[in-house]
């Protein structure tokens, strides 16, 4: 071979790529079964799983039993302050933690506390302050009788004013009046 015929060809000749090979499982009969049977598990735990969301939404509305249960339940919500909100009942915040609340207390309700007992519990929890009307005890008595002692305070202010005020009204109006006459003289 002569130089011009080498020119352009190398020297290692170049062999075709070999076929890759995919992984195919063989499907038979009985795969088929297993998967088939896997499927049906995972759709029924899916779908008893997004039931159970359904129903635990926080924002899915309570289902009452009957109108003494809602009824109750109403009252108790109205009493009790949302302990987010802080100006809101329970009946009308619209916080989750609110909405957690409500459905806490219509399972203790369900569950066969008392309205005191479930008050109790949400006392302990979260202080005093989640009742609209707190219990008359030495702790609150400045809650409970302060307005009203402020009131008369200021009542009794006032009437020491006005009442020094017309002694010294008069007090002026007394010496400033002249003497009057001793004898029987009329004009």
């Amino acid at each position: 071979m002569n130089r011009r015929s080498c020119e352009g060809k190398s020297p290692v000749t170049s062999l075709p790529e070999a076929p890759r090979r995919h992984w195919v499982p063989a499907f038979t009969a009985t795969t088929s079964r297993v998967l088939a049977r896997w499927l049906v598990v995972l759709l029924v735990a899916t779908a008893d799983v997004s039931v159970h969301a359904m129903q635990t939404r926080p924002d899915a509305p309570l289902v009452f039993h009957d109108a003494r249960e809602e009824a109750r339940f109403h009252a108790l919500a109205t009493s009790l302050r949302c302990v987010m909100c802080q100006n809101q009942s329970l009946a009308d915040s619209d916080a989750l933690i609110a909405r957690d609340l409500r459905r806490e207390i219509l399972a203790m309700m369900r569950a066969g506390r008392s309205d005191a007992q479930i008050r109790e519990f949400l006392v302990a929890r979260y202080g005093e302050f989640v009742l609209y009307q707190p219990r008359i005890e030495p702790a609150t008595w400045l809650l409970w009788f302060g307005p009203l002692a402020l009131l008369a305070t200021g009542g009794a202010t006032v009437l020491v004013v006005v009442q020094r005020r017309t002694r010294r009204l008069r007090a002026q109006a007394g010496a400033a009046e002249p003497a009057a006459p001793e004898s029987s003289e009329e004009w």
